[in-house]
């Protein structure tokens, strides 16, 4: 009995480990999309590119993360913003897919 509790316990922390790590790898990707699209001989579709690109290489199933990108008018200044959306599986039965989102925010130069 002891043992089961042990394990769920190790499990429920694995897991919770790991959707930090995915959901600090999205906002990693997010940010450095913006920023990439925020340059001045690049477009959005671009940083969309990139954050793509990094989640690919970064996380399992990175190519499956759904990423977009447009301008957004922020205080006085046209602002690029990346968004990325992933699921993820859960460890267990009891509950479905988590869905995470990050967003990147970078000013226009």
């Amino acid at each position: 009995m002891v043992m089961a509790l042990l394990a769920l316990i190790f499990a429920a922390i694995l897991q919770f480990g790991l959707i930090i790590h995915v959901r600090n790898t999205l906002i990693d990707a997010a940010s450095a999309g913006a920023r990439h699209g925020a340059l001045g001989d690049r477009t959005p579709a671009d940083g969309a590119a990139r954050a793509r690109e990094l989640l690919i290489g970064s996380i399992p199933g990175g190519s499956e993360a759904e990423v977009s990108a447009g301008l957004v008018d922020g205080a006085g200044s046209t602002m690029v913003r990346v968004t990325v959306r992933t699921r993820m599986p859960m460890v267990g039965f009891l509950t479905g897919p988590v869905g995470l989102e990050a967003d990147g925010h970078a000013y226009r130069h």
